[in-house]
This record gives C-alpha cells, sequence and structure tokens, in this order.
C-alpha cells in the first residue's frame, strides 16, 4: 500500500488517473495533455504501474493505459479507516 500512497502523492500522476477515469487512454494520448518530457511521463507510469493503480497494453507500437480501479478503491477503502469514516455493518457498534 506503501507504492500507491507514494504514487498518489505526485500531483501529475494524480491527473494521469483522473484522464484514465473516464477511458482509457494511449500513452501518446496523455501525453498531450502534459508539458513534460516523454522519459519523465514514462517515469510516471512507471510508478503507477507498480503501484498497480494502472495496467497497460500494447497493442502494436502503441501502449494503451486503464486505470485499475480495485485497486484504487481499496487504497480509498485504507484511508478512510484512518479517518473514521468508514461505514460500520449494521448492528455493529465500534
Amino acid at each position: 500500500m506503501s507504492d500507491t500512497f507514494d504514487a498518489l502523492a505526485n500531483p501529475v500522476r494524480r491527473k494521469i488517473l483522473k484522464l484514465l477515469r473516464r477511458q482509457p487512454m494511449s500513452a501518446g494520448d496523455i501525453a498531450e495533455k502534459f508539458d513534460l518530457a516523454k522519459p519523465t511521463l514514462s517515469g510516471h507510469f512507471a510508478v503507477l504501474k507498480s503501484a498497480g493503480l494502472v495496467t497497460a497494453e500494447r497493442k502494436g507500437t502503441t501502449i494503451l493505459y486503464r486505470l485499475n480501479m480495485s485497486v484504487l478503491e481499496e487504497t480509498m477503502s485504507a484511508l478512510m479507516d484512518i479517518a473514521g469514516t468508514a461505514r460500520e455493518p449494521k448492528g455493529r457498534k465500534p
């Protein structure tokens, strides 16, 4: 989970995740949204993949990135638990 929090700490990576929330996108389409060098963006993609937040699928010369919602939901649940905002099952007292 530490890798996930590290990945989310960077605003560029958070913006990439927001873009992927709408639809899967190619690396080129994502790169058009940023004024960053390709090696810099590749580093961000590597961090996101390592954290399990995105998956990458090669189609010919194109890499298509997708948001991995299950990892994102697990992270959100952990944050809600830390913040004490997680819902308790009905009938159960904290």
